[in-house]
């Protein structure tokens, strides 16, 4: 287990992505990817109050209405910590210090929880003083509704000037990092992030941890990714470096008898700054190369040959999409 930050949040090395639960995965196949994940030793789940708005016909709030009603018919709330994230519903949009209120109150609503365990700024907002938002988010945690506060997306200049202002103001400092990483998408996070949290003590959660499903190595050519879900995000990777990423993966993952997914987040793991990786599954077939991956242990060998196949494929530049927030 592995403690978040300087908190006492002790997850399993995997956190569970809720983005698939109302998209690509109906509630009945939710459900039944969650009890999976628990039943199997996963302690975290992670949302957002904005999935999955991007679908025709959907407002936001889908994934956490679903979570909610798979949490109704258990007894272990006390056993699960639930992230989620304020500023990408289409009704609270933004960090506001009303949105961000009215965000959280709709979040624990959805979810019907009391609290909410770990609270993520989704974005950073240059249209509000950072010092409102701040404020907002400690206010939170000081009436009970949030446990620990968490940032997503944000450059490493801001989250300094974020914990500047929580000192300054008195108020809960953030305690993890949700930064978008993996074996394609390697910088800025190395460049600028990890060092931060290390020199910070914050957690390390990176999202997108499969890149898209690309290293899940179910696509072999761009051609196998159309009509996918995901087609267009997936669609960047398929260079022949990022293709040298995914034949090393391929061949470690038969040397050990495991999946190209389960290696790609056994190596986020080698990362020492790295807390647990997000990745999402859409059924409980997927979720088996998930919880294989939180529990292998690479060598150094291993670890040094996909550092160099990734050097090239690693320097992918990521540009944000709402279908990609979490993995």
């Amino acid at each position: 287990m592995n403690l978040v930050g300087a908190s006492d949040l002790d997850i399993f090395p995997l956190v569970l992505g809720g983005n698939t639960f109302g998209w690509t995965s109906d509630e009945a196949e939710s459900h039944e990817v969650l009890s999976a994940f628990v039943a199997e030793g996963g302690t975290m789940i992670d949302t957002a109050d904005g999935y999955s708005h991007w679908v025709p016909g959907h407002s936001g709030g889908e994934s956490e209405r679903i979570l909610g009603s798979w949490l109704a018919g258990r007894d272990d709330r006390d056993d699960l910590l639930i992230a989620t994230k304020a500023g990408s519903h289409p009704e609270y949009r933004g960090l506001s210090a009303r949105s961000v209120k009215a965000a959280a109150e709709a979040s624990l609503g959805r979810m019907g929880i009391d609290t909410i365990d770990l609270y993520y700024a989704h974005r950073d907002d240059p249209t509000v003083l950072l010092e409102e938002t701040v404020r907002a988010f400690g206010d939170l945690v000081q009436s009970g509704k949030v446990r620990y506060i968490g940032l997503s997306n944000y450059s490493p200049d801001r989250v300094r000037e974020w914990l500047r202002l929580s000192a300054e103001l008195g108020v809960p400092r953030p305690i993890a990092l949700q930064p978008h990483y993996n074996l394609v998408a390697r910088n800025p996070y190395e460049d600028r992030v990890a060092p931060l949290a290390l020199a910070e003590g914050l957690g390390v959660l990176p999202y997108s941890a499969l890149a898209s499903g690309f290293l899940s190595g179910k696509y072999r050519s761009a051609a196998d990714a159309v009509g996918a879900e995901r087609a267009a995000h997936v669609s960047r990777f398929f260079s022949p470096a990022g293709l040298a990423v995914l034949d090393e993966l391929h061949r470690i993952g038969s040397r050990l008898g495991e999946e190209p997914a389960s290696v790609a987040l056994a190596w986020l793991r080698s990362r020492g700054e790295v807390t647990a990786p997000i990745a999402s599954a859409r059924n409980v077939v997927q979720l088996s190369a998930l919880m294989a991956g939180a529990r292998l242990k690479l060598n150094r060998e291993d670890v040094r040959a996909l550092n160099e196949a990734s050097a090239e494929g690693g320097m992918v530049q990521y540009e944000d999409a709402q279908q990609e927030d979490a993995p």
